[in-house]
C-alpha cells in the first residue's frame, strides 16, 4: 500500500488493485506517515484484566446482590478467569453507592433558610 502510495497511486485505485476498503487504504498511509512504520505498536498502560462485557457482567451480578462474595463471583459462568483483587473494587463500589445515596437523601444542616 505504501508503496503504490508512493508511486503516486490515489487511494481508490489502491484500493481497488488489492481489494482492500479504502478507509483502511488511509490509515495505512497515515501510520506510515506519522510513525514511519506499519508494524503494530506498543500500546501505552496495562492491558485490561476484564473486557468491557465482563466488567458490565460483573457489575450486573454485585447490584443484583450485594452481598456476593468473591468467591462466588469466581464461580460465576461469565468471567472464570476473575482473580480476587479484580472484583474488590466491584464490591465497594456497590457499599459506596449505598453510602452515598444514604448521604444524599438527609437534609443538610445549616442549609435551610
Amino acid at each position: 500500500i505504501v508503496a503504490r502510495h508512493r508511486s503516486g497511486q490515489g487511494y481508490k485505485k489502491i484500493s481497488a488493485a488489492l481489494k482492500v476498503p479504502k478507509s483502511t487504504v488511509a490509515s495505512i498511509i497515515l501510520k506510515w506517515k506519522t510513525f514511519g512504520t506499519t508494524r503494530t505498536l506498543p500500546r501505552a498502560g496495562r492491558p485490561a484484566k476484564l473486557s468491557y462485557r465482563g466488567r458490565r457482567a460483573l457489575v450486573r451480578e454485585v447490584k443484583k446482590n450485594p452481598k456476593v462474595t468473591v468467591a462466588e463471583l469466581q464461580r460465576c459462568k461469565s468471567q472464570p478467569s476473575l482473580q480476587p483483587s479484580t472484583s474488590q473494587g466491584f464490591m465497594a463500589d456497590a457499599r459506596h453507592m449505598k453510602a452515598r445515596m444514604e448521604f444524599a437523601k438527609k437534609t443538610p444542616e445549616g442549609l435551610q433558610d
